[in-house]
C-alpha cells in the first residue's frame, strides 16, 4: 500500500501536470534503488525520492517529488539529507542529480552546483546536471 501512494505522489506532482500517463513515473531500475518518503504524524506521505548508484563513486538522486501543501516545510531537504547519507555510508564520494529549472535554486540551497544545462524534457522542462561532494 505504501507504494502505491509513493508512486502516486511522484506520478501526481512529475507527470500528470504534462499529461503523461499513468506508469511513467516509474522505470526499469526501481528494483535496484534506494526509496524514500516523509510522512506526516497521519502517515500522510508528503514527499518522496529515489537514489540509484552509477557507479562505486556517484549516486543519482531521481524522481524527487514533495506534494504541493507541504512544499517549503523542510520535506525536501529531509529527504536530501537521508540519500545523502545512505550515499556516503554506501561509499559514494559525490551525488548527482538533473533538475528542473523550477527547482535549482532549492538544490543550490542543499549544496548543489550546478555543472551544466542538460536537456528539455518533452520540449518543455530545462533540466541542469547538478552534483554535490559527500
Amino acid at each position: 500500500m505504501e507504494f502505491e501512494v509513493y508512486y502516486l505522489l511522484r506520478f501526481e506532482v512529475l507527470r500528470k501536470p504534462w499529461n503523461k500517463p499513468p506508469g511513467s513515473e516509474k522505470d526499469d531500475m526501481e528494483a535496484q534503488c534506494i526509496h524514500a518518503f516523509a510522512r506526516d504524524e497521519n502517515n500522510t506521505i508528503l514527499g518522496v525520492c529515489r537514489m540509484q548508484f552509477n557507479n562505486s563513486e556517484e549516486a543519482q538522486i531521481r524522481y524527487m517529488a514533495v506534494g504541493e501543501k507541504a512544499q517549503g516545510k523542510g520535506v525536501g531537504k529531509m529527504l536530501i539529507l537521508y540519500m545523502e547519507s545512505k550515499a556516503k555510508k554506501a561509499g559514494a564520494v559525490k551525488v548527482i542529480l538533473q533538475s528542473r529549472e523550477t527547482a535549482v535554486n532549492f538544490y543550490a540551497k542543499c549544496g548543489y552546483s550546478v555543472i551544466e544545462k542538460s536537456y528539455l524534457m518533452w520540449d518543455q522542462i530545462q533540466h541542469y546536471l547538478m552534483q554535490k561532494e559527500l
